[in-house]
């Protein structure tokens, strides 16, 4: 494949915009080489500037579930358009579509609806700590909950140390309400508690990891976070900024059988436009402004684009929940035809999958939480991500990133990948 437009274009972009890219992971830093600019994408495909088709396998990272420019989002979208694109005035819209998520979330009785993945997470901590009246929250080194102070710890020395800040710009007085734990690592979430006890306000976890690569809970994990979140009274924040909607209508809440107290989502609950929203029964979000004194505000919140793509996209879901069905078997053809090529070639290699999100990781050893998803073999990721690419295959340009399906991929889709994938693993 030729990438001269695209390498022109990301010559111009690093003139104008820091790194070329306004997301980190976009720049290839992690695999080298230089990133491919899109023009368009449709369906299961992206189209490049040098007129390249790729098979997506990032879905913009969790959200076109259905596939990219579904027609009946388009339409709502466009419809929606001329009637104005933003008014920070309320519409009904946002009670239609609250009232759509609330019918098909567990155990959650209000929603408030904002403009990312990281501004739904910041908020729900927020929340979490003026509800329970305590300063601190657990992560999990390895769960990413986007870029806002709190969430960009790295670990300390031993279970129950403070972090410290990994990106300048965070203050160590921010990093000290911080405190991280290793995922699937309940005893040492105990311990963390017994020495902070009435201190904790929150446990914020993906329930199912997607950003160091996918990382299932072992089994009673969360379960086990739930039942110290009862005994502490912590509050439960699951981030289902890539889970929800997709695991099922549900979310991981549903999929996996754990009850939550709060959810966030992000561009999924607005088809894939800029928004986020978090949720949460009654008595939490009661503390919420202008009911409760959490002050949390946003022009764009509830943008009328945002809300009309996303009932179009959940309604879809809601009367075609054969496509959880169909997307577990798609993913599971991929994932089983994978190990036979990886089995044959004699190559190490651990996959993770949970419906229709799965990741490869080149090591022996199980991946679990983010030290062992760091023992992969990153040359032949790189390796990997490149001999697809040239192939029409457009992977997570990052070992630490899962992929993610879209309904629009065919077998025949599928049948091309496992081709490309033989090829280069026979590279090797």
């Amino acid at each position: 494949m030729q990438y001269q437009r695209s390498s022109a274009l990301f010559a111009e972009a690093k003139k104008v915009i820091p790194g070329g890219v306004n997301s980190p992971v976009r720049a290839f830093k992690a695999v080298g080489g230089t990133p491919i600019f899109l023009t368009h994408a449709k369906g299961a495909y992206l189209f490049d500037a040098d007129g390249n088709t790729y098979i997506d396998y990032i879905a913009s990272w969790g959200p076109m579930i259905l596939g990219h420019a579904h027609p009946k989002v388009v339409k709502a979208i466009q419809e929606r358009a001329e009637k104005g694109t933003s008014y920070g005035i309320p519409t009904e819209l946002e009670t239609q579509i609250a009232k759509q998520a609330l019918a098909m979330v567990p155990h959650m009785e209000q929603i408030r609806f904002v403009n990312s993945g990281t501004e739904a997470c910041m908020s729900a901590v927020r929340l979490a700590r003026g509800y329970t009246g305590r300063d601190k929250i657990i992560k999990f080194a390895g769960c990413y909950h986007g870029h806002a102070d709190a969430f960009l710890i790295q670990a300390g020395s031993g279970a129950v140390t403070f972090g410290s800040p990994n990106s300048p710009g965070v203050t160590a007085g921010t990093a000290h309400d911080t405190i991280l734990a290793a995922y699937n690592n309940l005893e040492q979430v105990a311990e963390i508690f017994a020495a902070n006890q009435e201190e904790i306000a929150a446990i914020i976890v993906e329930p199912v990891a997607g950003n160091m690569g996918c990382v299932l809970p072992k089994k009673g994990f969360l379960e086990g976070l739930r039942s110290l979140c009862d005994k502490y009274g912590a509050v439960l924040i699951f981030d289902e900024v890539m889970t929800g909607f997709r695991l099922a209508a549900g979310g991981a809440q549903e999929r996996l059988n754990v009850r939550a107290d709060m959810v966030t989502y992000g561009k999924v609950i607005g088809g894939g436009l800029p928004v986020g929203a978090f949720a949460a029964r009654k008595e939490i979000m009661a503390f919420l402004a202008p009911v409760g004194p959490v002050y949390q505000a946003g022009t764009l919140s509830g943008n009328p684009l945002a809300m009309a793509a996303g009932l179009t996209m959940l309604q879809l879901l809601h009367e075609h929940p054969e496509v959880y069905d169909s997307l577990d078997q798609k993913t599971a053809y991929l994932h089983n035809e994978m190990i036979a090529v990886l089995t044959k070639k004699g190559i190490p290699y651990q996959i993770n999958r949970l419906g229709s999100m799965l990741s490869l990781h080149f090591t022996n050893a199980p991946v679990v939480d983010f030290d062992t998803a760091a023992k992969g073999n990153n040359d032949f990721f790189k390796k990997y991500f490149h001999g697809m690419l040239k192939r029409g295959v457009y992977l997570p340009p990052s070992a630490f990133e899962s992929y993610f399906l879209n309904d629009a991929i065919t077998k025949e889709d599928l049948d091309h990948t496992l081709e490309a994938f033989s090829k280069t693993i026979q590279d090797f």
